[in-house]
């Protein structure tokens, strides 16, 4: 029996199928209301770009065969594993060991199979590369990436738009008005594409939202967490099982791989509406930018930084290094979009209010400073 997932983003659109509902329920849970996922019957489905996994051991092995039959390949680092990539004539074929699966892809077509031996990393590997397609599609139809979180109002669809170097506080902001009538459009990365005369059309990137413990703690909500957790519900598999355990202590202090990293909350975009009353946005348009600093003892207020947009704000084919496009979705076109969409999406932003904020640990002093900003625009 064959089950399948429809997602649709603007005027991007690809199905999911397999023979294992594990595979297209996680699509359908993973992009949710995003990217308007919805079951749809299989059969109906007989065109366009689609995704077919399968949970098929001979399927994975022939494929692997192919792979080292003695034709040039390629070893790449992809989603954290090593994947090694070869041609089959115009199809790309590949093979992940560790994760169990294999692909064939056939970009001209939009069509890629993917045959795993075992149903959750097949489940995984199958979202990746329909999300990729989705991208791809969007970047050939003039669309670009951004590395901002956003939210919209949702009386009018202005879409607020938050810029900043690494723990500067761009799910911090978004999260904080979403909690507060505002809609999440995002929390780390958005599509952006020029319309009309001045306009530019938004719409989410689906992914995990990683939140820390502290931040969880602020805004309230480590409580609905443990409570989830101890229910028997989980968070993303991602997250590390030292944070759960943290969660379930009642204890918000911050944990560290490294110096540099540290370990979070990993949330399911369905979890934000269902866990924690924070409504989802679909799409809007860019009607001011922010760029906040979190200065922990200080008063949240505005400031007089006269930060713009550079180039570290649009995503692009070298910082997307966890999935590189191997399997040919984007068909040339650079994984943060063409340089002449990005030019124009700057400059059409740089006309839009900028406002340059300082948050505190001081929750319900940041809630009031951010209502203040957001209400002025």
């Amino acid at each position: 029996m064959i089950s399948a997932t429809r997602l649709e983003a603007a005027a991007a659109a690809v199905t999911v199928l397999s023979n294992s509902t594990v595979v297209t329920d996680w699509s359908l849970r993973y992009f949710g209301p995003w990217w308007n996922a919805t079951s749809v019957d299989a059969a109906s489905v007989c065109a366009g770009a689609a995704v077919l996994a399968d949970v098929n051991a001979d399927g994975y092995e022939e494929i692997t065969r192919l792979v080292h039959d003695g034709r040039p390949t390629e070893e790449v680092d992809y989603a954290k594993h090593p994947l090694l990539v070869a041609r089959d004539g115009q199809d790309i074929v590949a093979t992940s060991p560790e994760e169990g699966v294999a692909y064939r892809s056939t970009p001209f077509t939009g069509r890629l199979a993917l045959a795993g031996t075992h149903a959750q990393p097949l489940a995984l590997a199958a979202a990746r590369l329909a999300r990729e397609a989705i991208r791809g599609q969007l970047l050939r139809d003039g669309w670009a990436v951004l590395h901002s979180s956003a939210v919209v109002r949702p009386d009018d669809g202005a879409t607020l738009l938050t810029f900043g170097d690494k723990g500067a506080g761009k799910t911090s902001t978004a999260l904080l008005l979403a909690s507060h009538g505002w809609q999440l459009l995002a929390n780390d990365r958005i599509l952006v594409r020029p319309t009309g005369e001045r306009d530019v059309e938004v719409v989410p990137w689906p992914s995990a939202a990683a939140l820390g413990l502290g931040l969880l703690h602020a805004l309230g909500w480590d409580d609905k967490a443990r409570e989830h957790l101890r229910s028997g519900g989980s968070f993303h598999p991602t997250q590390h099982e030292s944070v759960t355990e943290a969660l379930l202590a009642g204890d918000h202090t911050p944990l560290w791989e490294n110096a540099k990293r540290e370990r979070k909350v990993q949330v399911f975009p369905d979890q934000f509406p269902d866990l924690f009353g924070v409504p989802l946005a679909t799409g809007g348009k860019a009607a001011a930018l922010l760029f906040p600093q979190i200065d922990a003892d200080s008063a949240p207020d505005v400031t007089d930084g006269a930060r713009t947009l550079g180039e570290a704000d649009f995503m692009s084919g070298a910082t997307e290094d966890r999935y590189p496009d191997v399997f040919g979705q984007a068909q040339g076109v650079d994984g943060g979009g063409r340089e002449s969409a990005r030019s124009e999406v700057a400059a059409r932003l740089a006309e839009l209010p900028h406002r340059a904020i300082r948050l505190s640990h001081d929750i319900p002093a940041s809630i009031a400073l951010l209502d203040k900003v957001a209400n002025a625009i």
